[in-house]
Order: structure tokens, then C-alpha cells, then sequence
């Protein structure tokens, strides 16, 4: 049995709710291999829902082979090993799922990567049209691609493999939640704020200020954590930390604007940091009178060698500097607890003369209230500490390095807020619990018997500094930045704790602006700066970017003044964070089903009341800095916008488009049409918008801005053929509209015959009150060569507009629309190019290989090359040739294609407003007059009257155009519509029709009502005599178009209807063929005969 020949492949086991086997197509049960005799046959085990209970914890195995499958289960890999050896190679093969045979996959997350995962590979799996369809028989299928043909893995999946391996190979260094982010974030986070401002800061503000200072600072890193963890964890998070979180979930434009300069906050944040590292430097060695030239450029000397040896660990690869990392948190950890400890150290009389007395009540209440100084105040206070609570995107910048983004972000970013929180507060509270605000530094401020004092704390432990509210004092909280070295148990370790936190910061910093500018070079949201996309080793490191940063920070190292660009630094942080919560705020109030984050514990509003705070606090740092800020990101936000990068992240802001869209289309349908608001919403018949583009830009001219303009396409033949093209084509036509900045829609549909396509399109299109309520179609040129049904279709669309109510145009230009010729040889000409191309290069490429064997090398390159050159040129003229017959053969088609492009000069758009409508008929061309090509046109208005009353009908028509507030430059009442035409006009038109006549007059009775069943759509006798008066106006008045408007840039004609059942659709294609022959480019307007003009106001 060919049952026998297929192994068993089972899910994971833990989760058995069904069983999956791969099994042949055959059903020949009688078909036995001689190779199967004396084998022991598989075992089955059938899953049915009847004994669910029963089955549902059983697997069966072939017999040996436990190991092989717990190894698949295990690894979701399977091997050749897996596969039975007797598996046949030509027939089908298929899943047996939930008890029978089928190609529907089972859920597996291979299924929803994107095509360039590298955490896995993507599998394709089978389209609903190969399970819909009949299965197509006898598919070769090889033994490795059996369970890639069940799931619908294309090949492309193996490229990915391929890849992956490779990348697997390599060993990416990835980090956990604690190296990656909470190491990085705690040692961002603490600063040298934490040693040398900290003091000063409690002491101006007090206990309790100082502590709300620290807490407000927490609410706004601690927002944005939230906000963080909520995008994080929406989703898999890629390299590129903010810029990344916030490009995803707000767009390009605001990532693109925040990434170029968070980029660059980060690169000049490593030349503050690595000055503050100097400045302690030079400070010792000035303390040791050991400067090497002055102070100035020590501080350049020290920084540049700073920057080239934190530049190197960088380059050295990620793994090194998370090492180095690790060694500053330790020592910033020895430092800060060398500090507590020194706290409880009992002090010595030196350090009492400085302000330090350990932990005392009368120090912390003193100390508790406020003490602003030298104009100092709260929000002051708050600028200069709050910079010391950022860093928390240190562990965020590096999420492609990270093993699980995801969890390791919030997780990682909210506990080193909390620690960081906790050790800020500690210190403050002990700091100033132990040290006074002022103290003189001299051990013989001792309070003497009988000594009056000011009642200060120091007084009540022996010491009197009163001296310090007269004259300055360089000891205590408000005066000596050095405080936490003084208290500490051993004060290096403090100096050896700023090095550690100016270092670790610049490292993380120097980290940070290179992985996030390469995020951005790669998504080439600006695309001269691609050239920084590119990773080397095994981590990807931008190389490149590490150059760039380095330079940058170097040139702030050298000529920049740090303390002026600092506050605009801080605020471009604030920037990124003030987005990262609108980025959570945007996409809950965009209610995209997309937006599922796993982190639970945040609320939108919250998140805005984050955005709102952090642009609060810019302003309160520095407001002309704020301003800068928020200049350089509308610039470049603009910049974006403009450029339009071609990507698509399915960003909240598309979200809220559909929202809003959805909204403001919801509330149109509330609203009554009203005869002032009326404009043309337009369904144009122009098949494939790309092949007649004439009709497409003279709907899309009084469309523009102003209605709606979709473009229709409908399908006939076999139904699968039609539905396969009609849905592969309509990404391709609309992307074609957008790119040639056509706004319009495009749909098509499927349909048995094109008037009844068309009629789904009149019913079904449109949304609400945005519906269409003209038709576009095209004049058909060539009626009298077409079938009699085409020319059924052609006339019954035109009935049935007028069945749905829909005001009707008809457009004709002299040289036709269809282009799909010019098209289609212009396709060929492209590809007999690229093919040309692609020989030359092959040519080259031979001609290298073989100019490297010596001298006979290059006589064999030098011949080849001969032959190639007449071979290139023969080509070339055969396409010259080719491209010159098809310019001269298409040339007039081609002018006429692009004829509504064009500006047109100086002209007039006749109006033949000759029957009332509605007002349609005079709306459209005075739409078309207020557009920049059509500006230069004045309106001539025609209209019937009587010979006897031509001033007074003047009259009439001026006062009428006036009180609708249209300007016209002429008015022309004709008065000989009504007589007839000239013999030879008429005998044209008698000659035209007469292939369709059908002459039953001069017939017998049998015989007319026999032609009449065979050929109903001739034209009668008593039809034609019936309708002659009508005949004669439509020559007639293409008499009188030929007399006063030939020389017009357009005429636009009041379209005659005919009467259902009554006129032929022969004869009524005759009335518009005679009527708009030999003329420019004519529009016959017909409205619904609903009010489109008002003079009311």
C-alpha cells in the first residue's frame, strides 16, 4: 500500500489536539513495493473526533524511530533521516489533519515572519486559490521538500535558511535583560549628578523639595518606561532603540525627524560626558600641581585620548564593551556604598569644621524646608537635576543586540528606574541628615561659653558659622560640590565613582548613536546617508557610524561650547521621550486591532499626560532651547513628509487615517445633499488607467481637489482567469495613480458581459454620500466594425445610467484613447534593451576571464571585443529602426494621450447648451476654466432661439450666467437648428447607416418578420422615418460645430438621449458619431436633470 510509504509527523506532543501525517495522493491500495515485503509495517493511529477522548494523548511511532521524532519535536526541524526511505517522488503529497487528507497548514508561527527574520524562517503558506481550486495532479515532489509542499513554502524560504545558517554560524553575541538593559540604564542613569550635584541641589531645595524634585523627575522616566513597555512589547522590536519604537508606531516622518537627532544628542552627549571625566582629571592633577599645559587644553589632551580608547573597546565589539560595562557598575556600586558607609563613620573635628557631623535630627529638620539662594528657585533647581534622571534608552538603543526585546526592555528599563529612584533619594536624605548648608571649613568656629548664637543646628554641636550669612563660605551643602568625597569612608572611591559614571555613560553613548543612525541609514528615510547602513563582524557593528560619532565628538571636544549646546542636548532627549508616549497614546486612540501589547499596566491618557509633561519640562530647562528643538524636528519632519520614503510599517498614524476617513464618511451620511455642495464624483470606464490616459486626465482635471474619480475596469471571459488578473492587477494600477499623482481610485470587477460589470460598478461603488454621480466613458470609435453585442453593451451602459439617476459624459478625441499598443511594443523595446545590456555585461565579464592568459589572451579579448562592438552596434540600429517606425506610426496617438496634460493657450471651450439638465452641461467646463492648464480659456455659450427674438434670448442666457456666477466672454444664439441638412451631410449619414438598415419595406411580410427575429438591432424603415426630425438636427448640427467652433480647444455638447426600446442602438450611435465627427475634442454632457446650479445664496 502506498499508505505504507509515508512516515508519521507529529506536533508538539504537549499540545496534541490533532494529528499530522504526510501521506501520498494515490489511492491505489493494491499497489504493494517489493522493497516493503518483510518490513515491518508502520503503525497508524487515526484521529476522529468520535474517539477524541481516547486519542487525543496517543502518538504512534515507527518502530526504532522514537528518537528521530522526539529529536523533531524538540528542534521543529526535520531532517532526510525523517522521511520513510520508500517515500515516492512523483505523486502529491498532504497532510492528514484532524482525521483526513489535506493541503491546510496547522498554525505555526513560521507562517507570519517577515521575509528577512532572522529568528526563523518564514514559510508561505498554500493560497486560498490552491485549496479553493481542483488540486492539480502528478506534482513532482523531491523527499527534503515534502512537508515545504504541504505548507506552501516557496524556495525563497530556502534562500532565508541559507542565510540564517550562515548568520548561526557567525554566532551573534546577544545579551540578557540584566548585561543589556538594567546594567546600561542604571549606569546612564547615575551620573556624575549623583557625586558632585546631588549635595548642592538638597541643599537649596530641602528634604522635601529636593525629594519632589527627584519624584517629578521618576514620573517622567517612569511614564516613558510605560509607554516603552507598551511598544515593546507589541510586537518584535528590531535594532534602533527610540528611533525604532517611534518610526513603527508614528511613521517615518516622526521617526525619521527624532532618529537624526537623538542620534546626534548621543554623539555629543559622549563629548560632555568624556569632559566632565577630564575636568576631574585635570582637577587632580592641578590639586598636584602636575598640569602638563594648561588647563584648557588638558582637558582637550585628556578627552581626545579618552574618546580613542572608548572608541576602541566600541570597535572591539559589543561583547567587550558589555564587559567594561559590568567592571564601571561595579566600581560605581563600591563608590556609592563606600559613601553610605562613610555616613555612620564617626567624624573627626576637620570634618566638622566642614559641616559634616553624621546623622543628626537637628541637621535633618533644619535642613528639611527650602533654602534657595543667588536666584535660584524650584524649576531652576529641577533643570539642573533632571538630566541626572534620563539615560533611560540605554538599554532600549541597543534592542538588536538583546536576546528577547521584548521582555528584557520593560523589565530591564522599570527596575533601573527603581533602583536608580531609590539610591537618589538615599543619598539626598542622608546627605542631608549629616551635613549643614554652610560651614567655614576652620576648626576654631567652636562655639565658646557664654557665646551668642544664631540658633543653628551647627551652634547646638559646637560650632558657630554664622560668618557665612556675611561672606562667603567654602564648605557645607550650598558651597562644596566635593560633599560626598568629604563624608565617604574612603574619598577615592568617589573620584574613582565619577570616572566610572562619566565613562560609562560616554560608553553607552558612544554605543547608542551608531546603532541607532544605522537603523535609520538602513530604512534610507534619507537616502544620502545610506552609505552608514552598512555592518561589519558578527554583531553587524556600524563601523562606519563609530567613525562618524567619534568625529562629532571630537569636534565638541575641541571647539564647542559645551555648556551652551547641553541644555539643547537634554531636550532632544526629552524630545524622544515626549514621542515615545505620544507613540503609545496614538496607537490606543487609533484602535488598530494591531495594537495588542503584552505590557498591560498603561492607559493612554496617561501616556498623553507623559508627552505633555515632557514637553513641559523642555520649556522649564530652557525655553529658546525648546524652541530650537522643536524647529530643527518640524524641518526635518517636513523633509520627510516631502520626500515621501517609499515604506510601509503600519504605522498608528495610518490607523488613525482610516479612523478618521471612517469617521468623516460616517458623519457625511447625516448630512442632505444640498444643491451649493454639489461637485462631480466621477466613475470613469477607462479600463486599465494606464492605457487610456487622455480620459483619465480630463475626468481627473474637473475632479481634482474637488469630487471623487474612480477609475473602473471590467473584466469578461473565463470567470478564474478574470479573478486571477483582476487581483493581481489591482495593487499595480492604483500604485500606478499614485505615482503619476492622479487622485484617484481604481477597482474592477469580474462579469459575464461588460454591461453587466459596468452595472455592479453604477450600483455597488462609492461609499455613503461619497458615491458616484457621473459616468465617463469614452466615445466607441469603432462601432461599425464591432460585434452587434459589444455595441449593445456600449449603448445599454448609457441607458442604464440614466436608470441609476447618474448624469452621463461621453469623450471623444480624434485619434482614440486606447494606447495599449504603444504600450505593449514599448514593454518589447524595454526588454530587448535589458537584454542587450545584460550580453554586454556577460561579454565584459568573458573578456576578463580570458584577457588573464597572456599575450593570446588579450589578441582572443581584443577579437572578441571587435565582434562584440559590430554585435552591439548591429542591435542598436536594429532598435533605432524599430524605435523610429513605431514613433512615426504612433506618434499622432501618443500627442493625443497627452493632449489634457498640456497647458492650453489662449482659446475658448464652446458651450452648446442646448437642452436644460440641470445645469451639468455649464458646470463642468466652468470647473474646467478654474484650473491652471484651462485658465486661459473663455467660455463661448450656444443655445437655440428664434430668429425673431435673438437680442431678447441674449438676454435671457446673460442674466441667468450671472446670477450663477459664471463668467463668459460671448454668447451666440443659433437659430437653424431645426432646418435641414445639406444633401451631401445627409447622404453621409445615410450612407453610414446603411449596413444597418434593415429595408423591410421593400420586403414581404414573412420575410421582414424573419429578419426582424434574425437581426433585431437593424434599423427599421419606421424607425428611421419615425426619428428622421431627430436625424436631421444631430447632421445638422455638426454643420453648425464644423461652422463655429473648429478652431475651439474643446466643445462641450449637450448629449442627446434616446428612448428605450424605441431608437436602435445602431442608429443612436449613428446620431453620435455624425454629431461629433471631424472636431476637436468634444465632451456630450447630459446631467440627471437634477438641479446642479444655484443662484440662491
Amino acid at each position: 500500500m502506498s499508505m505504507n510509504n509515508s512516515p508519521n509527523l507529529f506536533l508538539d506532543p504537549n499540545a496534541n489536539r490533532f494529528q499530522v501525517n504526510i501521506i501520498n495522493e494515490s489511492h491505489d491500495n493494491n499497489e504493494t513495493s517489493q522493497e516493503d515485503v518483510g518490513s515491518d509495517p508502520p503503525h497508524y493511529e487515526e484521529t476522529s473526533f468520535t474517539d477524541e477522548a481516547q486519542n487525543r494523548l496517543r502518538i504512534s511511532y515507527r518502530p526504532g524511530k522514537r528518537e528521530l521524532f522526539d529529536n523533531f519535536l524538540q528542534n521543529g526541524e526535520k531532517t532526510e533521516a525523517s522521511l520513510h526511505p520508500y517515500d515516492t517522488h512523483n505523486k502529491m503529497y498532504y497532510l492528514q489533519t484532524f482525521g483526513h487528507n489535506t493541503m491546510d497548514p496547522v498554525p505555526k508561527i513560521d507562517y507570519y515572519r517577515n521575509t528577512g527574520s532572522v529568528s526563523g524562517n518564514k514559510l508561505s503558506r498554500p493560497s486560498l486559490l490552491e485549496i479553493h481550486e481542483q488540486l492539480a495532479k502528478n506534482i513532482a515532489v523531491s523527499t527534503g521538500s515534502v512537508e515545504r509542499v504541504a505548507n506552501g513554502e516557496s524556495t525563497a524560504g530556502d534562500e532565508t535558511a541559507v542565510s540564517k545558517e550562515e548568520e548561526n554560524k557567525t554566532g551573534f553575541v546577544k545579551f540578557g535583560w540584566v548585561k543589556g538593559v538594567l546594567v546600561r540604564c542604571m549606569l546612564n542613569i547615575w551620573g556624575v549628578m549623583l557625586f558632585i550635584r546631588l549635595s548642592w541641589i538638597v541643599g537649596q531645595a530641602g528634604i522635601g523639595l529636593g525629594i519632589i524634585v527627584i519624584g517629578l523627575s521618576v514620573v517622567v522616566t517612569t511614564l516613558t518606561g510605560i509607554s516603552m513597555s507598551a511598544i515593546c512589547t507589541n510586537g518584535v522590536v528590531r535594532g534602533g532603540g527610540a528611533y525604532y519604537l517611534i518610526s513603527r508606531s508614528l511613521g517615518p516622518e516622526f521617526g525619521g525627524s527624532i532618529g537624526l537627532i537623538f542620534a546626534f544628542a548621543n554623539a555629543v552627549a559622549v563629548a560632555m560626558y568624556v569632559v566632565g571625566f577630564a575636568e576631574t582629571v585635570v582637577e587632580l592633577l592641578k590639586e598636584s600641581d602636575t598640569l602638563m599645559v594648561d588647563e584648557s587644553n588638558d582637558i582637550r589632551i585628556i578627552g581626545t585620548i579618552t574618546v580613542v580608547c572608548l572608541l576602541g573597546i566600541s570597535v572591539a565589539g559589543m561583547e567587550w564593551e558589555a564587559k567594561a560595562q559590568v567592571i564601571l557598575l561595579i566600581v560605581l556600586l563600591v563608590a556609592i556604598a563606600n559613601f553610605f558607609i562613610g555616613t555612620i563613620i564617626p567624624t573627626n573635628n576637620e570634618k566638622k569644621a566642614r559641616g559634616f557631623f553624621n546623622y543628626q535630627a537637628s541637621i535633618f529638620a533644619e535642613n528639611f524646608g527650602p533654602g534657595f539662594r543667588s536666584g535660584e528657585g524650584f524649576f531652576s533647581v529641577f533643570a539642573i537635576f533632571f538630566p541626572a534622571a534620563t539615560g533611560i534608552l540605554a538599554g532600549a538603543n541597543i534592542s538588536g543586540d538583546l536576546k528577547d526585546p521584548q521582555s528584557a526592555i520593560p523589565k530591564g528599563t522599570m527596575l533601573a528606574i527603581v533602583i536608580t529612584t531609590v539610591a537618589y533619594i538615599g543619598v539626598a536624605i542622608c546627605v542631608a541628615s549629616c551635613v549643614v548648608r554652610d560651614a567655614t571649613g576652620n576648626i576654631n568656629d567652636t562655639v565658646v561659653l557664654g557665646m551668642s548664637c544664631n540658633g543653628s543646628s551647627a551652634c547646638g554641636l559646637g560650632y558657630d558659622f554664622s560668618r557665612c550669612a556675611s561672606q562667603p563660605c567654602d564648605y557645607g551643602l550650598m558651597n562644596n560640590f566635593q560633599v560626598m568625597s568629604m563624608v565617604s569612608g574612603f574619598g577615592p572611591l568617589i573620584t574613582a565613582g565619577i570616572f566610572s559614571a562619566t565613562l560609562s555613560s560616554a560608553l553607552a553613548s558612544l554605543v547608542s548613536a551608531p546603532k541607532v543612525f544605522q537603523a535609520l541609514c538602513k530604512d534610507n528615510v534619507y537616502t544620502g546617508l545610506h552609505f552608514f547602513a552598512k555592518g561589519y563582524g558578527k554583531n553587524n557593528e556600524p563601523i562606519r557610524g563609530y567613525v562618524l560619532t567619534f568625529v562629532i565628538a571630537m569636534a565638541f571636544i575641541l571647539i564647542a561650547e559645551l555648556n551652551t549646546i547641553a541644555p539643547i542636548i537634554s531636550n532632544f532627549f526629552l524630545a524622544s521621550y515626549a514621542l515615545i508616549n505620544f507613540s503609545c497614546f496614538h496607537a490606543s486612540y487609533a484602535k488598530s486591532p494591531g495594537w495588542r501589547p503584552a505590557f498591560r499596566y498603561y492607559n493612554m491618557w496617561v501616556s498623553l499626560f507623559g508627552a505633555l509633561l515632557c514637553c513641559g519640562v523642555m520649556f522649564v530647562i530652557n525655553w529658546w532651547a525648546a524652541l530650537i528643538t522643536y524647529a530643527i524636528e518640524l524641518f526635518l519632519y517636513i523633509y520627510v513628509t516631502y520626500k515621501k520614503p517609499d515604506v510601509n510599517w503600519g504605522s498608528s498614524t495610518q490607523a488613525l487615517y482610516y479612523v478618521n476617513a471612517l469617521d468623516s464618511a460616517l458623519a457625511l451620511t447625516t448630512v442632505e445633499d444640498h444643491v451649493k455642495n454639489f461637485r462631480p464624483q466621477c466613475i470613469a470606464l477607462t479600463g486599465a488607467p494606464m492605457i487610456r490616459p487622455a480620459l483619465l486626465d480630463i475626468t481627473h482635471t474637473f475632479t481634482k481637489n474637488n469630487g471623487l474619480c474612480i477609475c473602473c475596469e471590467v473584466y469578461t471571459g473565463p470567470r478564474k482567469l478574470c479573478v486571477k488578473e483582476m487581483n493581481s492587477g489591482m495593487a499595480k494600477k492604483q500604485a500606478w495613480l499614485t505615482k503619476n499623482k492622479r487622485k484617484a481610485f481604481y477597482t474592477a470587477v469580474a462579469a459575464d458581459s461588460f454591461r453587466d460589470g459596468v452595472k455592479s460598478l453604477l450600483q455597488a461603488s462609492g461609499l455613503g454620500r461619497m458615491k458616484p454621480n457621473i459616468l465617463v466613458i469614452g466615445f466607441k470609435k469603432d462601432w461599425r466594425t464591432a460585434t452587434a453585442t459589444q455595441v449593445e453593451n456600449y449603448v445599454g451602459v448609457i441607458h442604464d445610467a440614466f436608470d441609476f439617476e447618474l448624469g452621463m459624459i461621453i469623450v471623444r478625441i480624434s485619434q482614440g484613447f486606447d494606447i495599449s499598443q504603444v504600450l505593449q511594443v514599448q514593454d518589447e523595446l524595454e526588454k530587448l534593451e535589458q537584454e542587450r545590456l545584460a550580453l554586454e555585461a556577460t561579454i565584459k565579464e568573458n573578456d576578463f576571464e580570458e584577457g588573464r592568459s597572456g599575450i593570446c589572451g588579450f589578441f582572443r579579448k581584443a577579437r572578441t571585443l571587435n565582434i562584440s562592438k559590430h554585435e552591439t552596434k548591429k542591435d542598436s540600429t536594429i532598435n533605432t529602426i524599430q524605435s523610429m517606425h513605431v514613433g512615426e506610426f504612433n506618434q499622432k496617438l501618443l500627442e493625443a494621450s497627452t493632449q489634457f496634460k498640456k497647458k492650453q493657450g489662449k482659446g475658448s471651450i464652446d458651450i452648446w447648451w442646448l437642452f436644460d439638465d440641470g445645469g451639468l452641461t455649464i458646470l463642468i467646463p466652468y470647473i474646467l476654466t478654474i484650473r491652471k492648464k484651462w485658465r486661459n480659456c473663455k467660455l463661448r455659450i450656444f443655445t437655440g432661439g428664434k430668429v425673431n427674438r435673438i437680442e431678447e434670448e441674449k438676454l435671457v442666457m446673460a442674466s441667468l450666467l450671472s446670477k450663477f456666477r459664471i463668467k463668459f466672454a460671448d454668447i451666440n444664439i443659433i437659430c437653424d437648428i431645426n432646418i435641414k441638412p445639406s444633401k451631401e451631410s445627409w447622404k453621409f449619414f445615410e450612407e453610414m447607416i446603411e449596413p444597418y438598415r434593415l429595408h423591410e419595406s421593400c420586403k414581404d411580410i414573412t420575410t421582414a418578420e424573419k429578419l426582424k427575429r434574425e437581426t433585431p438591432w437593424k434599423i427599421t424603415d419606421a424607425e428611421l422615418e419615425a426619428f428622421k426630425e431627430k436625424s436631421y438636427r444631430q447632421v445638422r448640427l455638426n454643420e453648425l460645430l464644423q461652422e463655429h467652433s473648429r478652431a475651439a480647444n474643446l466643445i462641450v455638447l449637450s448629449l442627446p438621449v434616446a428612448r428605450k426600446g424605441a431608437v436602435s442602438d445602431y442608429l443612436y450611435m449613428a446620431w453620435l458619431e455624425i454629431l461629433s465627427k471631424n472636431l476637436p475634442p468634444v465632451l456630450m454632457v447630459r446631467g440627471n436633470h437634477k438641479n446642479v446650479l444655484t443662484f440662491y445664496s
